[in-house]
């Protein structure tokens, strides 16, 4: 169980496909759940610079936005070791379904404030840490070429739409993977 007597550092990607829809809305009922937060609306800092601002006043980071939103606080979570609260707010939330958080705000906000929590892996590639996946060749590209505006439009479909357009110029390719020396 959480121990709620600091607070909470809510912080919610308003671009993020459902972010300000719903970032008022998961203030209030975090709030009303005696979660006390701390603003950082128009601050320019990092996501991962606001955790480690706020580290010593908090008892649990909740971020509210998609995996990309995830992994920019990832540094500030691995360095903070504070808990992390997911509000599912993206197109693909794919970090959130693989650990079962439902996409309803309500939902996941229930499985905040009830305090469930689990261990997860963190990943690291050339200095970049990820919550989720990391990925090379065609998911990369997708990923690189996927705006925000086309997921704001197209929302899960946006996704299928730019993975046609990679298709027509994808080739093959071959890599080869190395882990602490050792060929994979």
């Amino acid at each position: 169980m959480l121990n709620l007597s600091s607070g909470a550092l809510l912080l919610v990607n308003r671009r993020a496909r459902r972010g300000a829809q719903w970032a008022d809305l998961a203030h209030q009922q975090l709030s009303a759940a005696g979660y006390s937060d701390y603003p950082h609306e128009d601050d320019e800092r990092s996501y991962s610079e606001l955790i480690l601002t706020h580290q010593h006043q908090v008892d649990v980071v909740i971020v509210g936005g998609g995996d990309g939103t995830l992994n920019a606080a990832a540094p500030g979570l691995m360095q903070s070791r504070l808990p992390l609260g997911i509000l599912p707010l993206g197109t693909a939330n794919d970090f959130a379904r693989t650990l079962g958080i439902p996409f309803n705000v309500d939902a996941a906000i229930n499985i905040i404030v009830t305090g469930h929590t689990r261990r997860i892996d963190l990943g690291e590639v050339n200095g970049h840490l990820f919550l989720n996946v990391s990925s090379v060749g065609f998911s990369a590209s997708l990923a690189r070429n996927l705006t925000a505006a086309a997921k704001k439009k197209w929302g899960t479909a946006g996704y299928a739409l730019a993975a046609l357009r990679l298709l027509r110029q994808s080739r093959p390719f071959s890599a080869m993977l190395h882990y602490d020396g050792q060929q994979a």
